[in-house]
């Protein structure tokens, strides 16, 4: 089996937390699947949320998010220390609030220089994969891919063509993991660098009717992990990858 690799980057990134919207906003710590989905739709010049027309034509989901919620992707984080920091900056437009002299001011929490390797299964050869390997593969993309918003451009280099394989017996996973897969974890005898162990809760897919998030707990770590199947695991090159 084959699939598409490419790495992503930025000097800054925001994935806005939406339950908490009140004089700061703030970020998840790594990027999730419905915003990776986005930013290929942004690549493919599928519309977003500001096009969805739910009034006058019920569609469901957003173009891109219709279009591309059934890819099966893994996200491998390059940084293990996560950099986060307070931005505080002016948006005096006017109509962006009723504050007193039209100056909001927004505080919002940046990640900083964040990266990371995203693989793509190529398992169904339908025509809208191929059409998004051919433009990864060329870097042709119709709109600018963004970070969350766009204040961070996003940068894709390094993107190629590997060969995975499914694989039945690991305890090593390099990629997020979604935690309910997990049946133990465990601290490992011997361990390149230092031990670590992000967990947080992620957007994994949209609600039909809201569309709000639905959300799974995600991990990422170099503890040793006894799966509960070997489903969605597969091996590339000297990683094991979680596809979701």
């Amino acid at each position: 089996m084959k699939a598409l690799k490419f790495n992503l980057s930025g000097q800054t990134a925001f994935f806005k937390k939406p339950d908490v919207n009140s004089y700061i906003y703030f970020t998840y710590s790594n990027i999730h699947k419905v915003s990776l989905l986005g930013i290929l739709g942004a690549i493919l010049g599928l519309e977003g949320y500001n096009q969805q027309k739910r009034k006058i034509n019920p569609s469901i989901y957003p173009e891109f998010y219709e279009n591309l919620k059934d890819l099966k992707i893994s996200i491998v984080p390059k940084n293990i220390s996560l950099t986060k920091k307070i931005q505080v900056f002016n948006n005096s437009v006017g109509y962006a609030s009723f504050e007193e002299g039209g100056n909001l001011i927004i505080k919002e929490q940046w990640l900083e220089n964040p990266e990371w390797d995203i693989y793509i299964l190529l398992d169904n050869g339908s025509g809208l994969l191929k059409t998004l390997e051919e433009r990864l593969l060329k870097y042709h993309f119709t709109y600018i891919p963004y970070l969350g918003k766009n204040d961070h451009i996003a940068n894709v280099k390094d993107v190629e063509i590997l060969d995975i394989e499914n694989i039945e017996d690991t305890y090593e996973i390099h990629s997020l993991i979604d935690k309910a897969s997990i049946e133990t974890i465990s601290q490992p005898q011997r361990v390149r660098g230092e031990y670590f162990k992000y967990e947080e809760r992620l957007p994994y897919k949209l609600e039909k009717i809201t569309n709000q998030y639905i959300y799974q707990k995600f991990l990422h770590t170099n503890f040793n992990l006894k799966l509960q199947c070997f489903k969605d695991i597969y091996r590339c090159n000297d990683l094991n990858l979680f596809f979701f």
